[in-house]
C-alpha cells in the first residue's frame, strides 16, 4: 500500500483524507491518505522521505518552506514560489503547485471578473494572484504589513498594507488568510472589510467547511460568495492525478466530492 498524507498547523480540521481516500476507492487504487501535524516546516521533507511517503500535500503555513526544500520544482510552482503537492520519486521530492489551477476552476461560474483583491499575502495568495494574472485578471493584494509585498510588485499588482489602504471598485474579493478558521475574526478591520464588500460583486473565501465571519458579511452585503471547498476540490484532483498517474473523470470528481462532505 502506498501512504499519503497531507502536513500542515493546524491539520486536525483538513477533509483531504476523506476526499483522496473515496477518490482511491473508486478507482480500486491501494493507497491510504491521512493527516500529519507539522509544527517546523523545516522537519517536513525529513519526515516525507524517513516515513516513505508516496505523494503528499502540503497546508498552511508551510507552502513556501516546502517550495525551498524541495529537489525538483516544476511548472507553475516555480513563478509561484509556494508548493502544495510533494511526489516521491526515487527519494527525491518533486514539487507542484496545484492551488492555482484549482482555483480558477473554482470560480469559473463568478461571469465577468476583470478584476480582484486579494487579502493576505501567503503561499496561497502568490498562487491565486499568478493564477488570476496569467488569466488576464487585474490583482490588487491587501497584507497587514508591507512585509511579503514585494513579490506581488514584481507580479505588477497593486499592493497595500492597512496603513496606505485605497479603496476601489473590485469584481472579486478574496480571504486567503487563516482569519476565521479557529477564530471569529474578520481578514482585516471590519470597517476596512465593508468598505471592500460595498464595492464588490463576488466573495471567496478560501477557508471552506464552514460560514467564516468574512463570508457572513459577504452575506450581509448581498454579495454572490462561496467557501474553499471548490478550489480544495479541484486542486485535489489535480494532485490526485499526480499521485496516482490516473486521469479524472467525472465519476471520479464527483467521488471525491462526496468524501469531501463525509464527517
Amino acid at each position: 500500500m502506498k501512504n499519503f498524507t497531507i502536513y500542515g498547523n493546524p491539520v486536525i480540521h483538513s477533509k483531504s483524507p476523506q476526499m483522496h481516500n473515496a477518490g482511491f476507492r473508486q478507482i480500486h487504487f491501494n493507497g491510504n491518505y491521512d493527516k500529519t501535524l507539522i509544527e517546523d516546516g523545516k522537519d517536513l521533507k525529513n519526515h516525507f522521505l524517513n516515513e516513505h511517503i508516496s505523494g503528499a500535500n502540503i497546508t498552511v503555513p508551510h507552502k513556501e518552506i516546502a517550495f525551498k526544500e524541495a529537489d525538483k520544482v516544476k511548472g507553475i510552482a516555480k513563478k509561484i514560489g509556494a508548493v502544495n503537492t510533494y511526489i516521491n520519486k526515487d527519494g527525491k521530492v518533486f514539487a507542484y503547485n496545484t492551488d492555482a489551477p484549482g482555483f480558477l476552476k473554482a470560480i469559473e461560474e463568478f461571469e465577468g471578473i476583470k478584476n480582484a483583491i486579494i487579502i493576505g499575502a501567503g503561499g496561497t495568495a502568490k498562487a491565486i494572484a499568478v493564477a488570476l494574472t496569467q488569466a488576464d485578471i487585474e490583482v490588487t493584494v491587501l497584507n497587514r504589513s508591507k512585509n511579503k509585498l514585494e513579490f506581488f510588485k514584481n507580479l505588477d499588482c497593486t499592493v497595500y498594507s492597512w496603513d496606505d489602504f485605497i479603496c476601489e471598485d473590485y469584481d472579486l474579493v478574496i480571504n486567503s488568510t487563516s482569519a476565521g478558521l479557529k477564530d471569529d475574526e474578520y481578514p482585516t478591520s471590519l470597517e476596512m472589510l465593508e468598505d471592500i464588500l460595498n464595492v464588490s460583486n463576488y466573495a471567496i473565501d478560501c477557508i471552506y467547511g464552514k460560514m467564516t465571519p468574512f463570508l457572513q458579511k459577504a452575506k450581509e452585503n448581498g454579495l454572490t460568495f462561496k467557501d474553499g471547498e471548490d478550489m480544495l476540490l479541484y486542486q485535489g484532483v489535480l494532485a490526485f492525478e499526480l499521485f496516482t498517474g490516473v486521469e479524472a473523470d467525472k465519476e471520479l470528481v464527483e467521488a471525491m466530492r462526496q468524501g469531501l462532505k463525509e464527517s
